[in-house]
């Protein structure tokens, strides 16, 4: 009988368990993709030109039998799956807050044609590594320790060659709904899906990895994978990458591990999405007022008068990307020198970002607020300052995204050669830093 491969966020076909499980129930496949007005409200546009560009790459893969159909997935899943007899519908699990809300809407509506999820989006599933209590690891060494221990799965022998697809048109009309893939023409600073992903990666292996531990701080160096967005998206699977890693490539398995524990404080702990991990920030002084409205606009356009800070607003600004050690000098002055509430931030950085992640994204900024798990002792307050000349200490990374700096000196010691066109310092960072410790200490 035939079976539904469901694409959800694993756009591709190397190294996909569910696509395997699919092919392996000794029918024809219909691949699929829903796109869920609720999930397209929510994505920011580059996200959506990423997604697009993704599904044209898919849809490629599959000799264009991918049906691309719009609506709740609660009710289309079900329409296809009687449409073609299904006997089942395979997906690759989904931990997150919202996907487990669907998923269950899907089953539900399913009736007797099982919802079958295989592999997830991680390299260990998140609830999967636990303490010997079956209790979750709440700080990352040592979850660390137990996800290197537990181990994962080589990666999965699938290729679009691995079933046989059902051509989309063979679906009868009245259940079939099928919609065009949306054009995808706006710039994006790197290719989109599975094709690209990959060779992103062996570029990455071949180049970069060696010196990846030693500059992966420096944002003015191009010295990054930048393979968040095409995980994200599940244009690659981490297993894939992983299998490339030796033993002196640690620093980088650790980034993986680090998604992987996000994904698992989610799991267990979904209010956190939008809420302090730790409640007892919920105490915490922040500002809400209209001068912290000025100040959020200043900090979103990059007109801080901090020159890195501004550099990484702008550079988000820019290209829907921000290196990582930025993002924690940006996230640090947003909720330590202007003292607003890290949601602000967090949901700017969900619009902006084309590798926004809920986990990573929220348990990131909670980690520079210091009310999440494993997080930064509150009394670390970034210097953006010192920041800026310790990983851009030639100043590159400021001038190419600071235009107005480009004839200055010394641009993370701004003095009496700022440019009038270029703002002042919005803050005094040394009494804001103050002002950030006593509301801290108030805490108890």
């Amino acid at each position: 009988m035939p079976t539904i491969l469901w694409f959800r966020r694993d756009l591709r076909c190397h190294d996909h368990p569910a696509l395997l499980e699919a092919a392996e129930r000794d029918g024809d496949v219909l691949a699929c993709y829903v796109l869920d007005p609720r999930l397209a409200a929510s994505s920011g546009r580059r996200r959506l030109q990423y997604l697009h560009r993704a599904l044209h790459d898919l849809s490629d893969s599959l000799g264009g039998r991918l049906l691309v159909t719009r609506g709740r997935p609660e009710q289309r899943i079900p329409e296809l799956a009687r449409a073609v007899g299904a006997a089942s519908v395979h997906v690759s699990q989904d931990h997150s807050p919202f996907g487990r809300r669907r998923d269950e809407e899907v089953a539900t509506a399913l009736g007797d044609i099982p919802l079958r999820a295989t592999g997830s989006a991680y390299l260990v599933s998140p609830g999967r590594v636990t303490k010997s209590d079956g209790a979750p690891y709440q700080v990352f060494t040592p979850f660390f320790r137990a996800w290197r221990q537990h181990g994962w799965r080589h990666p999965a022998d699938s290729s679009a060659g691995s079933a046989t697809w059902i051509d989309p048109a063979d679906v009868p009309a009245d259940t079939r709904a099928a919609v065009d893939i949306p054009s995808a023409t706006e710039d994006l600073t790197f290719d989109a899906g599975e094709r690209a992903a990959r060779s992103q990666w062996r570029e990455f292996v071949t180049g970069d990895l060696e010196g990846y531990p030693a500059q992966r701080d420096r944002p003015d160096l191009d010295a990054t994978s930048r393979m968040s967005a095409h995980l994200k998206f599940g244009a690659i699977h981490p297993r894939t990458m992983a299998a490339d890693l030796g033993p002196g490539d640690q620093t980088y398995l650790r980034e993986l591990a680090f998604r992987d524990f996000y994904a698992a404080v989610l799991h267990h702990w979904p209010d956190s999405a939008w809420s302090n991990w730790n409640r007892d920030f919920d105490a915490i002084e922040v500002d809400e007022d209209e001068g912290a409205r000025r100040v959020f606009e200043a900090w979103k356009a990059g007109r801080t008068g901090f020159p890195i800070v501004d550099a990484g607003m702008r550079q988000l600004a820019a290209t829907g990307f921000m290196h990582n050690r930025v993002r924690m000098i940006v996230a640090s002055f947003l909720v330590k020198d202007l003292h607003l509430p890290w949601q602000w931030g967090a949901r700017w950085f969900l619009d902006q970002l084309i590798d926004g992640d809920l986990a990573s994204n929220q348990h990131g900024w909670q980690w520079a607020a210091g009310c999440g798990t494993d997080a930064a002792p509150y009394f670390r307050v970034f210097n953006p300052t010192l920041q800026g000349a310790k990983f851009d200490p030639g100043g590159d990374y400021v001038r190419r995204w600071v235009r107005e700096l480009a004839g200055v000196d010394d641009v993370h010691k701004v003095g009496a050669d700022r440019p009038a066109g270029y703002p002042e310092p919005i803050v005094d960072h040394a009494a804001e830093r103050v002002e950030a410790l006593r509301r801290y200490r108030r805490l108890g």
